[in-house]
């Protein structure tokens, strides 16, 4: 793709205006054969779901089969077990039970946000709010055996708890092991490389693009309040990426990104939070400087907090979501920025708002894939949410009149290397300083000697460049990183005379 290419086509942000729907029931059903010396039985253990605070309920009995194949004699004896979960992790980690013993699992949710308990063959305990407790039959072990929380990002954070199998042989050790693999599972949301979409064709993101409406890119006017309040309500939807292809996404009011906001230095902004998703959701604001304990904590689904802060300094701010796994949050959809302009700024004719972004594509319908994320190659990037949405509907300005972008890089991994093609930037401000102002260097330069290509931002960092288009045409905007740009983060500025 040449910088200039032009895909055609419109967009619709992803559910702009819908409401929230439920995430896929993560809870597998699982039916697992135990053969015994002269008898097979079968037994089938259905998903059970599980209630908040703390209450204890007790599954029906699992299938009970080991991880492998192996016959094994249940010994008629059970081995109880505690895990409690510290962080982003299960306590204790390894369980030894000896070969015929029946495994039952009491988990403690310990930590602050929701956990739930897959085992490799197919025992599994739906999510359990923080502070709940239940008890799960993994059934007769006949081999080495995997568990994990199958919420998108934790397992791959280290949320796994292994079952060794004293006395088993060899083969059934090895196959119990390599059935819970994390390249082997594609249990819903797990986000696991075995239920994951290949990457799109550029020609297909460019359609969809053309398809659907483009999120305003405008930056929203300032007025002369100095207090601000928002709601922000997470949802969770689903968003087309191509013809026949959808993603499942967490957002703020319904977008990704978020709301812009837009103040001045020493404004006060007043957010209340409400989670309307299905999982533990949070909020962080770099625009404030806050202590972090309370207005950025994880609040389960239906609650709602207040988060209250005062904009000290200029910038272009990220907020984002903080519930750990960050990475699989942000790559979902849990972001936006907060314009807090630079004092004595000077009007401009145009001022838009561009954040970079990225998509790990899992499963049809599916979260982000978690394993993607850590391995650093996105499928798709995006400016404000959609690859390629402004060759479709391209931002607009006329010859002659000052354009400021704002720009920020939300990550949660890739670097932006901001270029507008044909033009030259006469003004560059990033992270609070001027690089260049009106041509003239902050070195102290001749005024009108010096520009810039490019602004070059890591994830989180932002600024704002400005240009003078000189003639009428298309102006490619473009992360000059070319493999992301042909991923994504590509647009058009379409300058009228």
């Amino acid at each position: 793709m040449s910088e200039q290419s032009r895909p055609t086509g419109p967009r619709q942000l992803p559910g702009r205006e819908g409401t929230p729907t439920s995430r896929a029931a993560m809870a597998v059903v699982g039916v697992v054969v135990v053969v015994g010396v002269a008898l097979g039985v079968l037994l089938a253990r259905p998903a059970t779901g599980l209630a908040g605070g703390g209450m204890t309920m007790t599954p029906a009995a699992t299938a009970g089969g080991g991880a492998g194949t192996t016959t094994v004699t249940p010994t008629g004896h059970t081995t109880e077990v505690t895990l409690h979960v510290s962080g982003m992790s299960f306590t204790p980690s390894t369980i030894q039970v000896p070969v015929g013993d029946r495994l039952r699992v009491t988990l403690v949710n310990s930590g602050d946000q929701r956990h739930d308990l897959v085992f490799a063959n197919g025992a599994t305990l739906e999510p359990l709010a923080p502070g709940a407790t239940a008890v799960l039959d993994v059934g007769v072990i006949s081999g080495n055996l995997e568990g994990w929380c199958s919420l998108p990002g934790h397992r791959q954070l280290g949320m796994v708890v292994h079952v060794v199998a004293i006395g088993a042989p060899a083969a059934s050790s090895s196959s119990g092991s390599s059935s819970g693999s994390a390249s082997g599972s594609a249990m819903p949301g797990m986000g696991t490389t075995g239920g994951t979409t290949a990457a799109p064709t550029m020609a297909d993101l460019q359609a969809e693009a053309a398809a659907l409406p483009a999120y305003p890119a405008q930056l929203p006017p300032l007025d002369s309040s100095t207090d601000h309040s928002y709601t922000f309500t997470i949802t969770q939807q689903q968003d087309p990426v191509t013809a026949g292809l959808t993603r499942e996404v967490w957002t703020y009011n319904g977008t990704t990104p978020g709301p812009i906001l837009h103040g001045r230095v020493g404004d006060t902004f007043h957010i209340t939070l409400v989670n309307h998703g299905t999982m533990g959701h949070s909020i962080d604001f770099h625009a404030g400087e806050v202590a972090p304990d309370q207005p950025m904590r994880t609040i389960e689904p239906g609650q709602s907090l207040d988060y209250t802060f005062t904009a000290g300094r200029a910038g272009i701010w990220m907020y984002h979501c903080a519930t750990m796994p960050m990475s699989s949050h942000i790559a979902n959809g849990m972001f936006g920025a907060v314009v807090i302009e630079p004092d004595g700024l000077e009007q401009v004719d145009r001022s838009y708002v561009v954040i970079q972004s990225e998509l790990y594509l899992g499963a049809n319908g599916q979260p982000a894939d978690a394993t993607k994320i850590a391995g650093l190659v996105p499928d798709v990037v995006a400016f404000n949410g959609r690859a390629f949405q402004y060759d479709a509907h391209p931002l607009t300005a006329a010859v002659g009149q000052r354009v400021r972008l704002w720009v920020l890089d939300a990550g949660p991994n890739a670097a932006l290397s901001f270029h507008v093609v044909g033009t030259q930037f006469d003004t560059v401000w990033t992270e609070g300083a001027y690089r260049i102002h009106h041509g003239t260097a902050t070195d102290g330069a001749t005024t009108g000697s010096t520009g810039a290509q490019v602004l070059s931002l890591l994830p989180a960092e932002g600024g704002f460049v400005e240009l003078v288009p000189p003639a009428a045409g298309r102006y490619a905007l473009v992360n000059h990183e070319m493999s992301l740009a042909e991923k994504g983060a590509h647009g058009v500025l379409q300058v009228t005379g």
